[in-house]
């Protein structure tokens, strides 16, 4: 506990790579479009004076867009991210983040030269002592105001072109729903009511994948600096073939309300959260952006959702059929797409027969409407902490992809994809800045695995685990039980040795007389008598 207050309080010394950075959430910084801190091990902008990184001119790629969103000129987040800066720190080597102060996924150490691999493992095959970290972590994230950055509350617009900054804080956790909103938030284009809704810089194309993928490599690693546990990975829940929201327990992601089915248990920690960014239909008539204050408790209602959307949750089959699949995109690369993985995977595709504009969602869709509540709303989704779990399944399907098909990059489209997801676009709305095209690789290239991807005898070493581990930690119990048996053993026995001692003098007692003294008394045989014979008791919400 010591160690995770004293991780928290030097959180504000830790370098982060999210957006916005605070010394790039000024005046001064936003008239001059720069965002390139200096990194603090050297106090030279981007660490240039150490050799992390340099400050440098964006170059956005100029490949065109499909034609979904028909606007120009209108949204902060097209051609990111030139509304807001021009010039970012560009890392080198190893070293990553807004002011090249981190190491790249997978890279460890003072000069980031260290390679480690770090395991996802099932969430059920978590140990009691792992569970338990895994929700005082995400409770420590929620409650814990970020110090190195902060989220806008108005459009670059609205901030009169950077005059008049307009940002606020919100805990670590929450910049990651906030940023999860951002990225799928509808196009504002002037005014109450005046939106567009047919576009999403993170969701319903190509970059579907590639985006949650470093989203979650983000979230994993804040995780680990705010509370200094380098070992901490995101666990998955693999949702094959469940019946019912098998993680929806006190002990993990928080059980029903006895009273209120549509809020969580208040015994989980999880009951108290309040939620921010889940409302978009209020920000759409306002016209205005969510501004992350509190909007309530966190809900969720399993089941009780639209049967005519979503049918039941994904089975086995559904998920091999989609692995089955070889195309990683089709056609328009939108909700639309035929025998696309990506769109089958994100739920928009039928599982069944992969054609795409289903009646019925399915895959990854289909959990955040079978959730009934706060996951239900794609903008205000990563409200639950269930999410995360959702998603590290998620993308372990699109890690089984990669591995089975093995798809040059090229595969990855270059252009003509909804804004926002051809391969060169920097994703919205991260910084530094990385293309959907670079995490379309394998896990093993970013630092991780999953355990679910082990072979048959590491899997089953990998089920066995949290159970050794029980045992491990009631070993020295085990031993005191042994060595109080022993010495009970020692006692008894000398009893017996006092009672031959008494009873024969030197000599054993004759048989006759060792029989009696131990004997019970003879007692009348039962006998059945049939008079004395006892009577006998043979997403209603989508998304």
């Amino acid at each position: 506990m010591l160690s995770l207050r004293f991780a928290s309080l030097m959180v504000y010394f830790a370098p982060s790579y999210q957006q916005f950075p605070r010394a790039c959430a000024t005046r001064d910084a936003l008239l001059s479009k720069e965002c390139c801190p200096s990194w603090d091990g050297d106090g030279s902008a981007c660490g240039a004076n150490s050799g992390r990184g340099f400050c440098w001119d964006v170059e956005v790629s100029q490949e065109p867009d499909g034609p979904q969103y028909p606007f120009s000129g209108l949204d902060d987040r097209e051609k990111w991210p030139l509304v807001f800066y021009n010039r970012t720190c560009q890392c080198t080597g190893n070293f990553m983040g807004f002011n090249c102060g981190d190491c790249k996924f997978g890279f460890f150490g003072v000069n980031c030269n260290e390679r480690r691999e770090t395991l996802r493992r099932n969430v059920f095959h978590l140990s009691r002592a792992e569970r338990i970290r895994l929700v005082s972590y995400l409770n420590l994230a929620k409650q814990t105001i970020s110090q190195d950055y902060v989220v806008p509350t108005g459009t670059y617009q609205e901030m009169e072109n950077g005059s008049t900054p307009l940002f606020t804080d919100v805990s670590v956790y929450d910049v990651f729903v906030w940023m999860h909103y951002y990225v799928s938030r509808n196009a504002l284009l002037g005014g109450p009511g005046n939106v567009w809704t047919n576009v999403d810089f993170g969701h319903w194309a190509p970059g579907f994948p590639p985006w949650h993928r470093f989203y979650l490599l983000q979230w994993e690693h804040e995780i680990r600096k705010l509370t200094g546990d380098m070992t901490f990975s995101i666990p998955y829940w693999d949702w094959r073939d469940a019946q019912d929201c098998d993680v929806c327990t006190d002990e993990l992601m928080g059980a029903r309300h006895p009273q209120d089915p549509s809020i969580l248990s208040p015994g989980s920690v999880f009951s108290s959260w309040r939620v921010l960014c889940s409302r978009p239909e209020d920000y759409n008539r306002r016209g205005v952006l969510c501004d992350a204050r509190s909007e309530g408790p966190l809900r969720r209602n399993p089941g009780n959702h639209n049967r005519n959307v979503v049918e039941r949750l994904p089975t086995s089959a559904d998920v091999e059929f989609t692995l089955s699949l070889t195309s990683y995109d089709t056609g328009a690369m939108d909700r639309t797409a035929n025998m696309s993985f990506r769109n089958t995977l994100e739920g928009f595709g039928d599982s069944r027969s992969g054609m795409g504009n289903s009646s019925r969602m399915s895959m990854h869709a289909a959990l955040h409407v079978f959730m009934n509540g706060s996951m239900s709303s794609v903008q205000g989704s990563a409200n639950d902490p269930i999410f995360l779990l959702h998603h590290a399944f998620v993308d372990c399907i699109y890690e089984e992809w990669l591995r089975r098909h093995r798809p040059a990059l090229s595969q990855y489209p270059e252009s003509n994809a909804p804004i926002g997801h051809n391969g060169g676009y920097f994703m919205v709305p991260f910084l530094p800045l990385h293309t959907n095209r670079e995490f379309f690789i394998s896990s093993k290239d970013l630092g991780y695995e999953y355990s679910h991807l082990l072979d048959a005898n590491q899997r089953l070493s990998e089920s066995i685990r949290p159970y050794l581990e029980e045992l491990q930690g009631m070993w020295g119990w085990l031993v005191l039980a042994g060595v109080c048996g022993g010495l009970l053993s020692l006692a008894l026995a000398a009893v017996f040795m006092h009672i031959k001692y008494k009873y024969s003098a030197s000599t054993w007692l004759p048989a006759h007389k060792w029989r009696n003294l131990f004997a019970l008394p003879e007692r009348e045989p039962l006998i059945f008598s049939p008079d004395k014979e006892e009577n006998g008791y043979n997403y209603q919400s989508t998304m």
